[in-house]
């Protein structure tokens, strides 16, 4: 690793109680320009970040099962089988492939959520997914967080969807160490054998999250998540034991269409929206209710 992104980060913030609109103009250029140069600090770092990762032996195993887990292959594989047709599959696949990522969190002040951020480039990179075609979304992203972002050819979210994306195509969510209910309303959200089946999620494994969950508490307020266990296929994701803090219990996990196809219909009924009236620790940042809205809903 550089010595460069081996050095703690600092996000220059404005100080307590410094209102922009009591700033002189004579202030404001100097405090931009220390933004503007710490935005472009970082992002040296975080591409510093993505070249170390792509030397560890990690990485060309986590690429491989993406490769294997999407049905996406390189050029070069495509070729290898000859045809036209399924070149022209694999251009379509790669053209509808777009990715999803919550819950990153502050990756300038955090060097697990810096390495996550790098893996995900990476894996953008091999699946051939077009950056402008990832978004993401995090509550604790800081405004130069998201110029970072932005300034690496990303889609940075305004709104906060809970994990409530539909999948009306072919999608990758990248989801490292999320709080139970994202995937929970994730997966209400696609709770249906067309929708799942366009779902892929690098994530917490759900074996693993029904292992350390009370049972009654998984059924009551996770019931998706509980469901979703015997419905999908896991590929666990190796981990070395120096970033056991940033990638482990990661899985590859997918919902093969011939597996939901064979269910009965009644797998897909009765399948409410999540509400987590009992759960005192929720794990999940819920978007913001305006005033109004909360005096039409006591009224209605």
């Amino acid at each position: 690793m550089s010595s460069d992104s081996a050095e703690e980060w600092q996000v220059v913030r404005r100080g307590k109680g410094a209102s922009r609109k009591f700033r002189s103009h004579q202030q404001i250029p100097s405090v931009c320009l220390q933004e503007q140069l710490d935005v472009e600090k970082l992002v040296r770092r975080i591409r510093d970040t993505v070249s170390d990762l792509r030397a560890e032996e990690i990485w060309q195993q986590w690429k491989n099962q993406l490769l294997v887990s999407t049905s996406l292959s390189r050029p070069s594989d495509s070729i290898k089988t000859g045809g036209q047709q399924d070149k022209d599959t694999e251009a379509t696949a790669r053209q509808q492939l777009e990715c999803v990522c919550y819950g990153l969190g502050s990756f300038s002040s955090c060097v697990s959520a810096r390495y996550q951020l790098a893996m995900l480039l990476l894996l953008l990179d091999a699946g051939h997914i077009p950056l402008k075609d990832c978004s993401l979304y995090d509550p604790a992203f800081s405004v130069a967080e998201k110029d970072i972002l932005r300034e690496l050819g990303l889609t940075v979210l305004t709104e906060n969807e809970e994990g409530k994306r539909l999948a009306t195509k072919p999608t990758l969510f990248y989801l490292m160490h999320c709080g139970k209910a994202l995937y929970n309303n994730l997966l209400w959200q696609n709770w249906n054998p067309h929708c799942l089946s366009l779902v892929t999620i690098i994530g917490n494994c759900f074996s693993g999250i029904r292992e350390r969950t009370f049972e009654r508490e998984l059924k009551r307020d996770y019931s998706y998540i509980n469901k979703a266990v015997d419905l999908c296929e896991e590929r666990l994701l190796p981990c070395p034991s120096r970033l056991i803090d940033v990638f482990s219990d990661t899985a590859i996990i997918t919902f093969p269409s011939d597996r939901l196809n064979k269910l009965p219909s009644s797998t897909w009924t009765d399948s409410p929206e999540p509400q987590y009236q009992h759960c005192s620790d929720l794990e999940i940042i819920l978007k913001q209710t305006s005033v109004l809205d909360s005096r039409e809903t006591s009224l209605s």
